[in-house]
């Protein structure tokens, strides 16, 4: 009966998504401790996260159950309501820190765009799947069509304002693309323009640096001189519009990108909340101050902690050990994640579990990173840790399909 029970159910990423649920309401706790919140009492906070995260196991259990084929049907419905709410939030929605991504239901903030990252990635998956039998054989016209699943919630996200959410759904398309078959050098020429941008921006030697690797790059590839020229053009051309695309960002966004490199170009503005949390995560220790001891968390030196920068609670209050625990915890899950794409037998599920693994995995290097000073602040949550109904049951619904592939890894659509 256990045997049955462990070859149907991925007890590993189950408990893994537990803890961190978990965890998060203990860390949101600690951050609301003893405050009033505007109007709201800090204990509503983590009463809120651990009545949700309730909910969301529940959910998690029952997405696990549901056969495949009806998931794959409802993908693409599922798609056009999330993108109906895009545009729902775009006209009604509340404007909260600049963004205008929410809407308020009884008291209840929801944010349509993280919703829209499971959407998007289901409607992609369902477009590669091409049956178990065919292989791949995608043309550009077929990546264009991909992508638009992708560009279109992403337009809608950074029209309101939410760059962070906008990044993450970019992120996941090129790991999808290389899961469905796609041809290396179709990702090679997507990527290495991105690439071209970051190096401009870090330093023009470093362009030219790697427009030779490029060079290099398309020679082993063969692909001829005309194309092998325009992707060559490509890099050339998106190095160069850096200082453009620079210009574009509103001024708030390219304060934080300074921030980056040294957060005491703006003490009290973009690199405040940067500094506070260097702060905290390093006055932790090896074991931390303890649980409600930490000084920084306690004393509410940043703003809005039990969001965004959760992280620097755990690293204050539960030290070295306690912020490697998170992070063995989340790249468990990406093991699993991954694991579970990799296992099934079927396609759209197997699609739709690397979709999940990328955004966990950006969502914690970029999370973790601007806690620690290493990454733009770009207001993206932990997921199952930080403070925020839609990212936690957007996190756990992830969890209950990739449970799902798992369940039924021996089963066809």
């Amino acid at each position: 009966m256990s045997k049955k029970l462990f070859s149907k159910f991925d007890i590993v990423l189950f408990t893994a998504a537990l803890m961190l649920t978990g965890i998060g309401i203990f860390a949101i706790y600690s951050a609301t401790h003893g405050s009033s919140l505007g109007n709201t009492s800090g204990t509503d906070y983590y009463l809120k996260q651990l009545v949700f995260a309730l909910i969301g196991i529940v959910m998690v259990v029952v997405i696990s159950y549901i056969p495949p084929k009806y998931i794959s049907r409802l993908s693409y419905i599922i798609y056009i309501f999330a993108i109906f709410l895009l545009v729902l939030v775009l006209i009604f929605g509340k404007t909260i820190n600049g963004n205008k991504s929410w809407f308020y239901i009884g008291g209840f903030g929801i944010q349509p765009s993280e919703f829209a990252k499971i959407a998007t990635i289901l409607a992609v998956a369902n477009y590669f799947y091409r049956g178990d039998d065919e292989k791949p054989n995608y043309k550009t016209l077929d990546i264009i069509k991909a992508s638009l699943f992708v560009i279109i919630p992403a337009v809608l996200i950074k029209l309101e304002n939410d760059t962070g959410t906008t990044l993450v759904m970019l992120t996941f398309l090129i790991p999808m693309f290389f899961w469905a078959g796609v041809s290396p050098f179709l990702l090679f020429a997507v990527i290495t323009p991105v690439a071209s941008v970051i190096l401009a921006y870090l330093n023009p030697l470093y362009l030219i640096i790697g427009l030779v690797v490029l060079i290099i790059a398309l020679f082993f590839f063969k692909k001829g001189i005309v194309l092998s020229l325009l992707v060559l053009v490509l890099n050339i051309g998106a190095g160069s519009s850096v200082n453009y695309l620079y210009s574009k960002l509103e001024p708030y966004q390219q304060r934080r990108i300074t921030a980056i490199f040294d957060p005491s170009t703006d003490p009290l503005g973009s690199g405040y909340n940067v500094i506070q949390s260097k702060v905290a995560v390093g006055s932790g220790g090896l074991t931390g101050r303890g649980f409600l001891q930490g000084s920084q968390t306690q004393l509410k030196f940043i703003p809005e902690q039990w969001t965004d920068f959760i992280f620097c609670m755990i690293g204050e209050e539960f030290g070295f050990i306690g912020a490697v625990i998170i992070i063995i915890l989340y790249l468990i899950m990406i093991y699993r994640l991954i694991n579970n794409a990799y296992i099934t037998k079927n396609k759209f599920l197997s699609l739709a579990c690397v979709g999940f693994a990328t955004i966990y995995f950006f969502h914690m290097f970029i999370n973790i990173g601007m806690t620690i000073g290493i990454m733009p602040v770009i207001g993206i949550p932990l997921p199952l840790l930080s403070f925020g109904v839609s990212s936690l049951l957007t996190s756990l619904v992830m969890v209950g399909i990739a449970l799902n592939a798992y369940r039924h890894k021996d089963v066809f659509i």
